[in-house]
């Protein structure tokens, strides 16, 4: 694969999580909402974390900054949100059923792409020295 491509994949999946979580800082209480409609116990804390994580995260992403962790980081988090908001097995006041086993669905497929960046980004070892730097330039390309 050309770095160009990669580059543009994970540019595009920083995207995917930076704006969802800029758009939870703006609008807490309709994501707090969401989740208190699935159940989900200790939403609006929850919500908080999941909007850090995205913003932060995506970041990451898109500067290349330790990307192997950040990726892996992201697939636990879309297998949480999948199993807990987009359970489309369950019935839930409000919500079409078809509609969130598309967005189910969907999140695989993003799925997918962070495995493949994962594979794709060299493992880097966590330490507070040249935390901030890319990964290529803590690897001496």
């Amino acid at each position: 694969m050309s770095n160009g491509m990669i580059l543009a994949g994970r540019f595009l999946l920083g995207l995917y999580f930076l704006v969802p979580g800029l758009m939870k800082f703006a609008a807490p209480e309709m994501h707090v909402a969401l989740m208190e409609a699935h159940n989900v116990s200790m939403a609006e804390p929850l919500m908080w974390i999941a909007a850090g994580t995205n913003v932060a995260g995506g970041l990451a992403l898109i500067f290349g900054r330790h990307v192997r962790l950040v990726a892996i980081g992201f697939v636990v988090y879309i297998m949480l949100v999948n199993l807990l908001l987009h359970d489309f097995w369950n019935s839930h006041e409000g919500v079409s059923s078809e509609r969130e086993m598309q967005n189910f669905i969907k999140n695989l497929g993003i799925l997918a792409g962070l495995l493949v960046l994962a594979g794709m980004s060299p493992a880097r070892g966590l330490s507070i020295k040249g935390w901030w730097r890319s990964d290529r330039a803590a690897a001496g390309r």
